[in-house]
């Protein structure tokens, strides 16, 4: 795996990037002439009062002007490349946002609510604070370790060789290390998106879990996967913990043990006072490099997971782009399905041979036991999924040859259950056509038969109605649905189990209000309720794995 593989999916923001890198190489300069000050001073301390040459108020002023500059430039490269991470974080997420949208809904049948959202929260940030906090610190810190070699070198070349031989403990420390924190990268990430789909799914589950008095036992529940997680977060921070300073313990043993050596070379008159000094402030220099390096390292192992995980995302197959392909419109509502075979991943077919034909303006019930594919049919027709063999037309053109928009917004879907925002009412009506006028959406209510309950709530339109519309009655939730649909006017328009949610009376009412509401559509019912059967100008009953022709 290559982190250059990203860079398609991460704006680089390179000019920022680059400014940020020559203030680190800037700031690595002024580092670098610092230990040759030290021993400049030290050479004006041991001279004599007349023998001329720099003052030390001289050298100190300078000294300070160095540390000023040193600040200066720490603080504009801190701000860069904080904003620029930030910057970066945020688009890392609109990409991961948008490719969400364009999966096909077969991805996220196969895949825990925690995995997906893990993808967009913790890997989009682990991938921008590589970039920004890790990856631009590379260059600088490899700078500053071959210049203080360099320099090290030309003061005493022994020293510079004997360090250069301690170089592969250093590497061998951080890769039995690194070694280890890379797995326990990708097991955190499971834990935790493993815990987040537990919550997600347990907030769904909350009036089920309360019925049982399941409370003590979710608790124990997710108690076991926070201590799991607790677990291994800490085996993680131990490792990264250990890293740095283990490899900091080495480069400061071996310093002690360059220093012995040179100051050896001193006594026996190789070295002079003042390079001594500057030799052992280089020495020290040397092992910041080698720690910073140490714990860039560890970072490379940590990201490397979540580098694969969106590169794997990245890689999933998308719902078929609109190239080459032209919108349908005006459509009348013919629609045949014509041996259509499909079989969810793991399973048997669910519809083999499958073929049927609605003539436009049609009204069609679809029966049958669970399983037989009803539901599937229609997510066939707006293309959630695709079928392994077989076509589908609507007024002769096969849909796979036009622009899946277009298509989609041909057919207007009430689902048994009812998927609603927690906003208002109008934003609810409004959410398939943003910019409708308000005597729009109230035509579409009105059409629905939800204007009555609509102006008897609190704030009427502007009423906020909760998460899936939990303020609302079922029945509420299912004629909002409809207004929302309706508000779209589609050609095609399908109600599936759309009046599961309401009593006897309310179901028979509702079925004489819409009656006027099918005139002019092709629909489909799918239903197993008589009264919505009664609507149907024909009844197609479906079989188990059917091959049926109809």
């Amino acid at each position: 795996m290559r982190y250059s593989q990203l860079l398609k999916y991460i704006t680089p923001h390179r000019r920022t990037l680059l400014a940020v890198v020559a203030l680190l190489l800037a700031g690595t300069a002024v580092t670098l002439l610092n230990p040759l000050i030290a021993g400049k001073l030290t050479q004006v301390l041991l001279a004599s009062p007349d023998s001329g040459g720099l003052s030390i108020r001289f050298i100190l002023l300078a000294w300070l002007a160095l540390m000023v500059i040193k600040a200066l430039l720490s603080l504009s490269s801190s701000y860069l490349v904080g904003s620029t991470g930030a910057l970066m974080s945020a688009e890392l997420r609109s990409r991961v946002y948008e490719h969400m949208q364009i999966l096909p809904m077969a991805y996220y049948h196969e895949r825990k609510q925690g995995d997906v959202l893990s993808l967009l929260s913790n890997d989009a940030e682990i991938i921008s604070r590589f970039v920004t906090d890790t990856l631009v610190q590379i260059l600088p810190l490899v700078l500053t370790f071959f210049a203080a070699f360099a320099i090290m070198a030309w003061l005493d070349l022994t020293i510079a060789v004997l360090a250069a031989l301690l170089m592969p403990a250093y590497y061998i420390v951080m890769k039995l290390l690194g070694r280890k924190i890379r797995p326990l990268s990708s097991a955190w990430i499971k834990s935790w998106s493993g815990m987040v789909a537990f919550v997600n799914e347990n907030l769904g589950l909350m009036p089920v879990i309360k019925s049982f008095v399941r409370e003590p036992l979710e608790s124990r529940r997710f108690d076991e996967r926070n201590t799991e997680l607790l677990t291994i977060s800490r085996r993680q921070i131990w490792l990264s913990s250990l890293l740095s300073p283990a490899v900091s313990l080495l480069a400061g043993a071996g310093s002690l043990l360059l220093l012995w050596v040179a100051i050896s070379h001193m006594e026996s008159g190789q070295l002079q006072p003042s390079e001594l000094v500057s030799l052992l402030l280089y020495v020290v220099l040397l092992t910041r490099p080698l720690a910073g390096l140490a714990n860039v390292y560890g970072q490379i192992m940590r990201s490397r997971g979540a580098a694969e995980r969106l590169l794997e995302f990245f890689a999933e197959q998308s719902e078929p782009t609109d190239k080459a392909t032209k919108p349908i419109e005006h459509v009348a509502g013919r629609i045949e399905f014509k041996d259509i075979t499909y079989a969810y991943p793991g399973r048997p077919p669910i519809l083999e041979n499958f073929i049927l034909q609605i003539e436009a303006g049609e009204t069609i019930a679809l029966t049958g036991p669970n399983g037989a594919g009803k539901s599937t049919l229609v997510h066939l027709l707006m293309r959630f999924m695709e079928p392994a063999s077989g076509r589908i037309l609507i007024d002769g053109t096969d849909i796979s040859q036009v622009q899946l928009g277009s298509l989609r917004r041909q057919i207007g879907l009430v689902a048994q259950n009812t998927l609603l925002l927690n906003g208002t009412v109008a934003e609810n009506i409004a959410y398939g056509h943003p910019l409708a006028e308000p005597d729009q959406m109230k035509k579409a209510a009105k059409a629905a038969r939800a204007d009555e309950f609509i102006e008897n709530l609190p704030n009427g339109y502007d009423t906020i109605i909760g998460d899936q519309g939990i303020k609302l009655s079922g029945g509420q939730r299912q004629r909002l649905s409809l207004a929302r649909t309706l508000l779209k006017d589609p050609p095609i328009l399908v109600l599936d189990e759309a009046t599961a949610m309401f009593d006897p009376e309310g179901e028979v009412s509702f079925i004489a209000e819409s009656k006027d509401l099918l005139e002019e559509r092709t629909v489909i019912l799918i239903t197993h309720r008589p009264a919505s059967l009664a609507l149907a100008e024909r009844i197609v009953e479906m079989k188990l794995a059917c091959s049926n022709h109809f």
